[in-house]
């Protein structure tokens, strides 16, 4: 396999997995755009009637709305952060980083996961579905989508759910959302982040997250895998 970059590369190829990358390394390429634009949000609980179980939904209150704008180059096209891997399907038509000493793992219905070898809530996976949108925008207005995304899709029904914040990005033309929510189970809480973007007939779903008595120390080990997932033309 040929590649060209001015980097010499770290990579290895999943037998089991064609067209799929772990590197430690990736070539660059030009300059991207980069636009940022952060909501702060909070969570409040109520109780309801769903489908015969009783769900808190999540009631939001966006404010604090700042907004920058800056040129950077696209996550891909620098240094992987030390000791974080990246993993690339051109297949699929995405990539992201994780930390260089998690597993990957069978996780029900994602097509991609790792975790850390000890702590099992301590991880990050991919999904998609098919999609007619051709871009996140086309799913109505950020609020709904995000409120929808956690409390219809990430959440359990005897989960309480919290949003904290949402982040809109725009990166080489492709918009993504990055929300941080957190859910309470009664024998247990978790806090993640979620990544979403729909591109090439898909709608891309990434989710990293721990327990929640971790997060504040891995916060920002996970917010850089997060920040990092790229969808790919194919």
């Amino acid at each position: 396999m040929a590649i060209s970059s001015s980097l010499s590369l770290s990579c290895w190829v999943s037998t089991a997995i064609p067209d799929k990358f772990y590197c430690n390394e990736l070539p660059r390429a030009t300059s991207a755009h980069f636009s940022c634009k952060s909501i702060t949000c909070s969570g409040e609980s109520a109780s309801i009637e769903e489908s015969h179980c009783k769900r808190r939904p999540l009631l939001l209150g966006f404010g604090a709305l700042t907004t920058s704008l800056l040129h950077a180059n696209s996550i891909l096209a620098q240094e992987i952060p030390e000791k974080f891997r990246a993993f690339v399907d051109k297949v699929d038509g995405y990539s992201y980083y994780y930390p260089n000493d998690w597993r990957d793992f069978e996780f029900r219905a994602h097509d991609s996961a790792f975790k850390d070898r000890y702590m099992q809530l301590h991880n990050v996976r991919v999904r998609f579905i098919p999609t007619n949108k051709t871009d996140i925008h086309d799913l109505g207005p950020m609020e709904q989508v995000v409120t929808d995304l956690v409390r219809h899709k990430l959440a359990a029904p005897n989960q309480y759910a919290t949003i904290f914040g949402v982040e809109e990005k725009n990166i080489d033309g492709k918009n993504y959302y990055t929300v941080e929510f957190g859910l309470e189970s009664p024998n247990f809480a978790t806090t993640s982040f979620a990544t979403i973007a729909i591109g090439n007939g898909r709608y891309y779903t990434l989710i990293v997250g721990a327990n929640e008595r971790r997060w504040k120390r891995y916060r920002n080990q996970l917010k850089v895998v997060a920040d990092s997932f790229r969808m790919l033309d194919i």
